[in-house]
């Protein structure tokens, strides 16, 4: 890291202002070199920068010495008028007094890399910089603030703990050591096996506010799914036709529920038929359906109970279309929700709803032990560990050490413990550049 890196922090193009981020140890080299001087560490002050003898921008400078700044190195902020040209001529001034643009993320790279921040917490930056809702950045925040890396510590304390009574039965067996103390870690892995299992079983709640939940349209053809799909997306972004059959393939459409990123999905109609495409379509619809978070089963008023009624679950949400059509209401006592997309009739009710069913499926007492996929497969792989070694405890806890010495590894990972560098390139892959 003794390279000294600048990035745009804001985003490119015309603006008010325009940050350039600098962190490493020719910062403050940099900021003489452009006739800033080195202002105060952690003051505002106005400088007039330069460079060759040419005026670039009257600038307010933020300096950071380390290791009290975001990198942990020598840091700087340049908050410039937010033309291009000024932008272009400070960097363009940067690289000739040595200074290299940086790579995506490299900035807080470098700030785990410096024991700043740990690899999940570096993730959170990420997470918080994409934050499209109040739910992702309320989660974002809560891991950056170290909650899921506090899970994990949990976990692998309590996997040591169990460590070191299998290893102090194998390391000193002609001590005096209490018999069967390897078999007193039992209890412990049973409680510790119960625990990852359930995070598990609720990790993809995390994956979901991170990544969106999905909600399916199903229904016969004509049923009205995709007026309810412009409806619910507030544009005209399906094809609406009396043709049966008009929508062919999956269309998604992303949108806000609640504080929660939705991914809304409008299908095929479901029905029997000979044509090579619908069909096609059909099955893409079904695929779709089955990927769900949840599926709103839509009918229109003396529809058949046909193909779609077959493919039904019990936990769908059935909503009628067209209610401003409808003679009579057709469903069964409490079942459903009559909507109409022409006279908005019942469409606050269906957005309350969806809201309610959000915020029951992704909201939780404690925070997700999973927000992302890596996360996921790390903690299987320590779920199977551990598992493996309370089997192997009555029978060689050598064994039984080595299950949970690769356990304790696996958790390790998720927040750069050990083992981290063959996941970095992973983690920060994903960064915009100035992070």
């Amino acid at each position: 890291m003794s390279d000294t890196i600048f990035a745009l922090a804001t985003p490119p193009g015309r603006g008010a202002i325009a940050v350039i981020r600098l962190s490493g140890p020719g910062v403050d080299a940099a900021l003489v070199g452009m006739g800033a001087g080195t202002p105060k560490a952690r003051r505002a002050s106005l400088r007039t920068l330069s460079h060759e003898g040419a005026t670039l921008d009257q600038a307010l400078v933020l300096r950071f010495s380390a290791p009290n700044s975001f990198t942990g190195d020598d840091s700087a902020e340049l908050h410039l008028h937010g033309g291009r040209a000024v932008v272009e001529a400070v960097s363009a001034a940067l690289m000739a007094l040595g200074m290299r643009p940086a790579e995506p993320g490299e900035f807080t790279r470098r700030a785990f890399e410096n024991g700043r921040m740990d690899l999940a917490q570096a993730e959170a930056v990420a997470d918080l910089v994409d934050a499209e809702t109040t739910a992702q950045a309320t989660q974002a925040l809560g891991q950056l603030d170290g909650a899921l890396s506090r899970t994990y510590a949990g976990f692998r304390r309590r996997l040591l703990e169990a460590m070191a009574l299998v290893e102090a039965e194998i390391d000193f067996p002609d001590e005096e050591v209490p018999d069967g103390l390897a078999a007193s870690a039992g209890p412990a892995l049973d409680f510790l096996i119960n625990d990852l299992e359930r995070a598990l079983a609720d990790g993809e709640r995390g994956e979901r506010v991170r990544d969106g939940y999905r909600i399916v349209l199903i229904g016969e053809t004509n049923a009205g799914k995709s007026s309810l799909f412009n409806a619910l997306v507030a544009r005209e972004a399906a094809i609406v036709t009396p043709i049966p059959g008009t929508t062919r393939d999956v269309l998604d459409a992303q949108l806000v529920i609640g504080g929660y990123a939705v991914t809304l999905s409008d299908t095929a109609g479901l029905r029997e038929s000979e044509d090579v495409i619908e069909a096609e379509g059909v099955r893409r619809a079904q695929a779709c359906a089955e990927a769900a978070d949840l599926r709103i089963w839509v009918r229109a008023p003396g529809d058949p109970e046909g193909v779609a009624a077959a493919f039904a679950r019990p936990n769908d949400l059935l909503v009628w279309s067209k209610a401003d059509l409808a003679t009579e209401r057709l469903e069964g006592p409490g079942e459903g929700l009559s909507v109409s997309t022409t006279t908005g009739q019942g469409m606050a009710a269906l957005y309350d709803i969806l809201a309610a069913r959000l915020a029951e499926d992704l909201s939780g007492a404690d925070f997700p032990a999973v927000t992302r996929e890596r996360h996921r497969r790390r903690l299987a792989e320590a779920l199977e560990a551990v598992q493996a070694a309370r089997r192997a405890l009555t029978i060689a806890p050598e064994m039984a050490g080595d299950d949970l010495r690769r356990a304790a590894d696996a958790l390790g990972r998720v927040t750069g413990a050990i083992g981290v560098e063959e996941v970095l390139g992973e983690v920060f892959a994903s960064f915009c550049i100035g992070k």
